[in-house]
C-alpha cells in the first residue's frame, strides 16, 4: 500500500493505492496551508486524513509501505523543515515517509513521475521539474509579489480592470457587471469592503474570482481576454526557465504538463501551449495522466523503489471514480 497526500490552499487530499493500481481509499481534510494558522496545523490535518483514510481502507498506518507528503509552504521556511519532516512521524508511527513541496504532486500525477516539467496554476503558481533524478522549482513566490499566471494573480489583474472601469479610466465591459453581480455590491466602491473587511484578503476567496475574469472573457471581455492570455504566457515562461535549470540539451523534446483549476479557462491553456510551440526549443505538451493526489502515491511507490509497472499504471487510469486531473488549489 502506497500513501499519497496533496495539500493544497483550501483542502489536504489523501490516497491510498495499492501494486495492482486499484485506489483503496480516499478521504480529505482541512487545508494544511499552515502560515496563516501556525505550524501544529499541519500534523493535526495529517492525522485527521491518515486515520480516515486507513479507516476506509480497513488498514492500519503500519500496514502503508510508504507515504509521501506533498505539504504547502514546505521549503519556504528553511527553520520549520524539522517540524514539518517529523510531523508524518507521530501520525504514520514509523518512517517509511518522505516530504516536499505539494509541487512534486502535480508533476507526479501529470507526467506519471518521470522527467519532465509540471506547471502549476491554482491559487498560487510554479513549476517543478525533473531531469535524471534532480528536481528544480521555478516561481512560487507568494501572491504579494509573484505567483505570476496563477488564479490570485488573474483574479487581482480582474479587480484592477473592475476599479478602473468604475472611474472611466477604461471602457466598460462585461467585466464590470459580472464583478458587481458575484459581489452583489450595492455600489462600486463596495468591493473595497468586500475584499479587504468582509474577507480580510483571504488568498483562496480572492483567487475564486479568476472564475469571473474567466467568465467575463467568454463574454467578450476585451480587458478580461488579455489578462487570460498573459496568465497563460508568464506560465510558458517559467516552463522555459526550468528547462534551463535542468539543463534539458536544446534538441531535447521536453515533456510538459499542467495541473491547477486557472488550465480550466480555455483563454490560459491556449496561451500556454502557443508560448511553448513559440520557443526555439521543443516541447511535447501533454494532457494530465492522473490528478496530483494518485501522483503522490506513484512517487511514494517510486521512493520505496518499487514504481508501479505498466499494467498498474494503466489500470489507475481506467480506475472507476476517478476525477479529472487538472483539478488542484495550489
Amino acid at each position: 500500500m502506497f500513501l499519497g497526500v496533496d495539500g493544497g490552499g483550501t483542502k489536504t487530499a489523501f490516497c491510498m493505492v495499492d501494486r495492482s493500481g486499484q485506489v483503496v481509499a480516499r478521504a480529505q481534510a482541512a487545508s494544511s496551508y499552515y502560515f496563516s494558522h501556525g505550524i501544529e496545523l499541519v500534523e493535526r490535518v495529517l492525522k485527521e486524513g491518515v486515520e480516515a483514510v486507513c479507516a476506509k481502507a480497513g488498514l492500519t498506518p503500519a500496514d502503508i509501505e510508504y507515504a509521501f507528503f506533498g505539504l504547502p509552504g514546505y521549503g519556504e521556511a528553511a527553520r520549520d523543515l524539522p517540524v514539518l519532516n517529523a510531523a508524518p512521524r507521530a501520525v504514520l508511527g514509523h518512517d517509511r515517509y518522505a516530504c516536499d513541496n505539494d509541487m512534486v504532486c502535480g508533476w507526479a500525477g501529470s507526467l506519471g513521475a518521470v522527467d519532465g516539467i509540471n506547471v502549476i496554476s491554482g491559487t498560487g503558481s510554479m513549476t517543478y521539474g525533473e531531469r535524471l533524478g534532480r528536481g528544480v522549482r521555478i516561481g512560487g513566490w507568494s501572491e504579494m509579489f509573484g505567483d505570476e499566471g496563477s488564479a490570485h494573480w488573474i483574479a487581482v489583474r480582474g479587480l484592477n480592470a473592475f476599479s478602473r472601469m468604475a472611474d472611466g479610466r477604461l471602457p466598460e465591459g462585461p467585466l464590470a457587471e459580472v464583478f458587481r453581480r458575484h459581489l452583489d455590491l450595492a455600489s462600486d466602491l463596495d468591493v473595497i469592503d468586500v475584499v479587504h473587511n468582509q474577507w480580510q484578503g483571504d488568498r483562496s476567496r480572492i483567487a475564486a474570482l479568476s472564475r469571473s475574469v474567466a467568465e467575463a472573457a467568454a463574454l467578450g471581455d476585451e480587458v478580461a481576454t488579455q489578462i487570460l492570455t498573459d496568465a497563460g504566457r508568464e506560465l510558458a515562461l517559467l516552463v522555459e526557465v526550468t528547462r534551463e535549470r535542468l539543463e534539458f540539451g536544446p534538441d531535447e523534446t521536453v515533456p510538459v504538463s499542467y495541473s491547477g483549476g486557472t488550465f480550466g479557462a480555455h483563454t490560459v491553456l491556449e496561451a500556454f501551449a502557443s508560448g511553448l510551440k513559440n520557443r526555439f526549443t521543443p516541447y511535447e505538451l501533454r494532457h494530465p495522466l492522473y490528478e496530483p493526489v494518485v501522483g503522490a502515491a506513484l512517487y511514494a511507490a517510486k521512493l520505496a523503489g518499487t514504481p508501479l509497472d505498466r499494467p498498474a499504471l494503466d489500470a489507475l487510469r481506467t480506475a472507476p471514480g476517478t476525477p479529472a486531473p487538472g483539478e488542484d488549489d495550489r
